[in-house]
């Protein structure tokens, strides 16, 4: 579908706002890059040790002050 009113070159405020950002702060995107990295990308889980770690949990009581004498 052709809109028949297309406006070239036109920019958004957001997109103004954005462009104006990463102008007064060049880091802007290294940042954000950082910070991805620190919250979301993780190294690979290793199942061995996961298995090894579930495996070696000890079951405890739902009330854990409470004694079965």
């Amino acid at each position: 579908m052709k809109f028949s009113k297309q406006i070239y070159g036109y920019e958004s405020d957001i997109t103004k706002f954005v462009a104006e950002l990463k102008e007064k702060n060049p880091k802007l995107e290294e940042q954000q890059l950082a910070g991805r990295a620190l919250l979301w990308d993780k190294t690979p889980i290793d199942l061995d040790s996961q298995h090894r770690t579930e495996e070696s949990r000890v079951e405890q009581q739902p009330y854990v002050y409470q004694n079965n004498h």
